[in-house]
């Protein structure tokens, strides 16, 4: 029986394992591949509708300006001459808009005593009354408060104190006033 030797096996180098991608390189690549998928899908958007007509579009067809309208109107009023009151002050706030910290900033919008104020239209009994009433429902809802305009101030939009003076203006509807 003859007698073979083996020849050692080469000496190969062990191949380090992969290291470890950071979360930057990971979302780079990812980055590169979705690029890629993005631009063989409009390739193939652009194929696919090539053949439909269009017509360009005249941006003045689709940019349009508001239409000139009636104002709104205010819905009947109540039949009290306070919850009237406050039923002008609340569609007055609606469409001029609400603010905080003055009666009435440069826009024109008014804070919610402002509103009354000017819906009363000099009557200042009536004014108090209409803001004693919202004072009450203002009190009604959350607990201690010292005014209304310090209530007024204290919200950054108008959704809260709007709100109040509607349910005031059922209140004073309620009580007869």
């Amino acid at each position: 029986m003859p007698h073979t030797t083996l020849a050692p096996a080469p000496h190969t180098r062990a191949t380090a394992p992969p290291a470890e991608l950071s979360l930057e390189e990971r979302l780079e690549f990812i980055n590169a591949a979705m690029t890629v998928r993005l631009d063989e899908a409009a390739v193939a958007y652009e194929v696919n509708t090539a053949h439909i007509p269009t017509d360009p579009v005249n941006l003045a067809d689709v940019i349009t300006a508001p239409i000139d309208t009636e104002p709104a109107l205010l819905p009947e009023l109540y039949p009290t001459p306070v919850a009237a009151v406050l039923q002008r002050t609340h569609h007055r706030l609606l469409t001029g808009g609400w603010c905080s910290g003055a009666l009435v900033d440069e826009d024109g919008a008014r804070c919610m005593l402002g509103a009354i104020r000017i819906e009363a239209r000099g009557d200042r009994g009536m004014e108090a009354d209409a803001a004693a009433v919202l004072l009450d429902a203002i009190r009604r809802q959350f607990g201690d408060v010292d005014s209304v305009p310090s209530f007024n101030d204290a919200h950054g939009t108008g959704r809260i104190p709007l709100r109040m003076v509607g349910q005031a203006a059922g209140l004073a509807d309620a009580r007869g006033l």
